[in-house]
């Protein structure tokens, strides 16, 4: 199993299929990098080389206790094509991941890559604040972590079938999918699920959207 090691000891796991031009993509929550597997196959095939990782927490990946924030995110991702020696990478996230490509580029500027791309990413903030006044209020993300509390399985179920539409009339073919975010939920640490990292939530991403406009193209943070 293919693994890289922080600086505070957690491992990534990650996956390094095809050759040619290097493209890393970054899973949503609360997937891992399984999720990336039709894409990844079709890239490969056709002469990409396709890096895809389990974040902290997620998947085959170590679950430290501590590190669920988008700081920590994007220097694990940093370690990783450290570890590598990764260049002139496309680097794409989706949904979470695009927080972690935000905060990546921010923190560690553009050096290392040739294009990056925000799929359905989530927002730069998530929350309704003063400033923020069409945010989600606190109170649903309470609910999500209430939820998970009590039912962990049941709540991955639910959130998959309205995810990928599956609980609509007609919509069999999205079944498999729905049931991926079950097993990659179910396969989590349940102590980041419970928390929602701050990330996503007080810190949100607009300190790195704000970063990213003025990332330098210098050498890589190390």
């Amino acid at each position: 199993m293919s693994t890289v090691t922080t600086n505070d000891g957690t491992q990534i796991y990650y996956k390094d299929w095809g050759n040619g031009p290097v493209i890393v993509l970054s899973h949503g929550w609360p997937l891992n990098a399984d999720s990336w597997e039709d894409q990844a196959l079709f890239l490969a095939e056709h002469g990409y080389r396709v890096i895809v990782h389990d974040r902290r927490g997620f998947g085959r990946s170590t679950q430290p206790w501590g590190g669920y924030d988008y700081d920590t995110f994007a220097d694990d991702l940093a370690a990783l094509f450290m570890a590598l020696d990764l260049t002139g990478v496309a680097l794409f996230g989706f949904s979470m991941g695009g927080g972690e490509v935000a905060r990546y580029i921010g923190r560690h500027g553009t050096s290392r890559l040739s294009k990056a791309g925000l799929i359905s990413s989530v927002p730069p903030l998530m929350l309704r604040t003063d400033v923020n006044p069409a945010g989600t209020p606190l109170g649903v993300f309470d609910g999500i972590r209430a939820a998970i509390r009590a039912g962990r399985s049941q709540f991955f179920q639910d959130l998959g079938h309205a995810f990928f539409g599956a609980n609509r009339e007609g919509s069999q073919g999205f079944a498999r999918n729905a049931r991926l975010v079950l097993v990659h939920g179910d396969a989590g640490f349940h102590q980041r699920h419970v928390r929602l990292h701050k990330g996503l939530l007080g810190d949100g991403l607009h300190r790195g959207f704000e970063e990213v406009r003025r990332a330098d193209t210098g050498p890589p943070r190390r």
